[in-house]
């Protein structure tokens, strides 16, 4: 036993006593890591919400990238006077169905409710048909025989067909019809405006952006030339009334880089407004892609196309076939209104009819005399015709005019562009001589500057002269109504 005793060694903890004590102090251990974890959450939430706001804001102020067919396409779906003319083409379409239900019978119901103070009747006296020994006096007594009651109740549904009215109404449809057209043409004038107006806008910002640059480049130029002018004026090399130039330069450049700024502003204001957008809405124009090219037809082609394609003369064709339309309607007034009638009707208390009956036939009616209106319509159709007639030769000509202009513009801005191009080209070349004649010292700060800066205004007449080409033939184009989108 005792050797058994000196035997025994304590057995170390087992695996799972580990674990166990484990479990316990990561149970200890728990609270306090969650709890360290949402201090941590309640620091960082209002940095987190700070941050957010401000990435918020930040995506809120960031200006708006716009090439110009992003801006054409909004403006076409967000412009309020495109959305007037095509609601205006909804309440011509309303009308031709309104003109159109004249086509079918027309089914109403007339009921009535009539109460008569008195009625007269039929009254046999007694003995009026005779006496005799049998049976005695025929009636034996006088008889009244009332006609109806004294409360009537009718009621009847009737059909009506129109017949020989279908001539004028034809001609109130052919009417209602060309309304619909004009409206239409009305719509594809207003988004060719529209495009072309965005254009302009577009094309202005762009321009009051370059001009604006060069400005600053002159400020620049000016300040570098305004102070070699005051050292001049201190070492005695120049006079004071150099300096006094080259400030009122300076002056005159900062006036002109202020007034691109408000030209700016405004502009893009008037752009927003016409896409539809908050007219606070900065917009970050595409400068590289917004000159689209545009194939101009023949001058002779572009006559021939205004004349079948120009809103102007299509819209004052439409006028002549209303015109026209009108004259028929008033030459069909001789014709005599024949109207079908088919009637059901239900009566109680009228005297002679039974409960319920039905009424066919046919209603006539003619003017047999009417003071000479319907002959003063027709004069007067005939003379609004003609001047519908006369107003679409006057369309046509004016349109003809508006295209040999719109197209000598073009040329004339064809050529404008090429000179422009060479200037810039010159205007390069002296801005790379006079950064190597500063490199070499053998020009002055203010003679780089200058010749960058007139650099940057070439490029603005280069960018002007190509925008007004552009722009000359859309308008050309919307003349003859293929304006580009």
């Amino acid at each position: 036993m005792s050797a058994i005793s000196s035997s025994f060694t304590p057995l170390p903890a087992s695996t799972a006593d580990k674990k166990n004590t484990k479990r316990l102090e990561q149970v200890h251990r728990g609270p306090r890591t969650r709890r360290h974890m949402m201090e941590f959450v309640l620091l960082a939430l209002p940095c987190l919400l700070f941050c957010a706001s401000h990435i918020a804001s930040a995506q809120k102020n960031e200006p708006m990238q716009l090439t110009l067919s992003q801006a054409i396409d909004l403006a076409l779906n967000q412009n309020r006077d495109l959305k007037l003319a095509q609601l205006a083409v909804t309440d011509k379409e309303h009308k031709k169905e309104i003109a159109r239900s004249a086509y079918f019978p027309e089914i109403k119901n007339e009921s009535s409710v009539l109460h008569v103070t008195e009625l007269a009747g039929i009254t046999i006296p007694a003995g009026t048909y005779g006496s005799f020994p049998v049976t005695g006096p025929i009636p034996a007594q006088s008889l009244f025989i009332g006609q109806g009651g004294l409360t009537g109740y009718t009621s009847g549904t009737g059909l009506a067909q129109p017949l020989t009215q279908m001539f004028k109404i034809h001609q109130s449809n052919r009417a209602a019809t060309t309304d619909i057209n004009s409206a239409k043409i009305e719509v594809t004038q207003a988004q060719n405006n529209v495009a072309l107006k965005v254009r302009q806008l577009y094309y202005g910002i762009l321009i009051a952006q370059l001009k604006q640059q060069a400005a600053m480049e002159e400020v620049a130029a000016g300040e570098v030339k305004t102070q070699e002018s005051a050292d001049a004026v201190e070492q005695g090399q120049a006079l004071d009334v150099v300096l006094l130039e080259n400030r009122a330069s300076l002056l005159d450049a900062r006036q002109s880089s202020l007034v691109q700024k408000l030209q700016i502003h405004d502009l893009t204001v008037s752009l927003n407004d016409l896409m539809g957008v908050p007219l606070t809405t900065e917009l970050k124009l595409d400068a590289d892609n917004s000159i689209l090219s545009t194939v101009v037809p023949s001058r002779e082609e572009c006559l021939r196309i205004a004349q079948e394609n120009s809103p102007e003369v299509r819209a004052a064709e439409q006028s002549v076939e209303k015109a026209k339309a009108g004259l028929a309607a008033a030459k069909d007034a001789y014709i005599p209104d024949i109207t079908a009638l088919a009637r059901y009707s239900y009566q109680s208390g009228i005297p002679f009819l039974v409960h319920n009956f039905g009424t066919f036939g046919v209603a006539f009616s003619y003017d047999l005399f009417d003071g000479g209106k319907r002959e003063a319509e027709i004069r007067d159709a005939r003379t609004v015709l003609s001047q519908a007639d006369l107003n679409l030769e006057k369309v046509k000509e004016e349109v003809a005019v508006q295209v040999e202009k719109a197209y000598d513009k073009v040329e004339q801005l064809q050529d404008l562009v090429g000179v422009a191009n060479e200037v810039l080209a010159t205007r390069t070349e002296a801005a790379r001589l006079a950064d190597r004649r500063f490199e070499q010292t053998a020009a002055l700060a203010s003679a780089r500057a200058e010749a960058h800066a007139k650099e940057i205004s070439a490029k603005a007449s280069f960018l002007e002269a190509n925008l007004s080409l552009s722009l000359a033939q859309s308008d050309l184009m919307r003349t003859i109504g293929q304006l580009p989108r």
